[in-house]
């Protein structure tokens, strides 16, 4: 069994996944994948901390929230600005790995292990573009807010974007939602309004 190879990272996680596929993540072992992969079990445990990691280990989407918001001009829109920069990666990296979103998808669907790790994943996002915003001057309240607004057109789009059959960029679903979200909110401000002025 090979020791070291170069694209062991690749090879396990190409393992692990149709692992997954064919039993199910619970029933999935780290060794089953080692040994799928043709390397070992202490090679599995230098790329990954567990099976989980090999469908959460590439999740940089926080980071990427983070780095937007520390880097856009001080007058920048604070909601279209994290939009804009995700819709950027989106097209720069997820289009590309449409069919491993894909599969990675499914096997979260089919496990509430998995499901649950996936909703603290969000919270991280909204976590760390809520610091982005408090450290870019934007009141604690409104950057609470904000965050999770953006947390949920990012889960939205992405839901959407594995979901539908129609080929749309997820760049151009992310944009639909945020005008989704502002038309809402400015017809409710429209409407309130009214009802004050009556």
């Amino acid at each position: 069994m090979s020791r070291w190879s170069p694209d062991a990272r690749e090879r396990l996680e190409a393992a692990a996944l149709d692992l997954f596929e064919e039993q199910g993540f619970a029933a999935t072992t780290v060794p089953q994948i080692a040994e799928r992969a043709g390397l070992t079990t202490r090679t599995f445990f230098r790329h990954f901390a567990d099976k989980r990691e090999v469908i959460y280990a590439d999740d940089q989407l926080p980071a990427i929230a983070r780095r937007i918001l520390a880097e856009a001009p001080s007058d920048a829109d604070p909601l279209e600005l994290i939009v804009e920069g995700i819709r950027r990666f989106a097209d720069d990296e997820l289009e590309q790995q449409r069919a491993k979103v894909l599969r990675r998808t499914a096997i979260i669907m089919s496990d509430a292990g998995l499901l649950e790790r996936s909703l603290r994943k969000r919270a991280d996002l909204a976590a760390a573009i809520r610091i982005g915003y408090l450290e870019r001057g934007i009141p604690t309240t409104t950057a609470t807010l904000l965050a999770e607004t953006v947390a949920s057109v990012v889960e939205t789009s992405l839901a959407a974007w594995v979901g539908g059959d129609d080929g749309r960029p997820l760049s151009d679903i992310t944009a639909e939602q945020l005008r989704m979200l502002r038309a809402a909110l400015t017809t409710d401000a429209t409407r309130l309004d009214a009802q004050g002025k009556s």
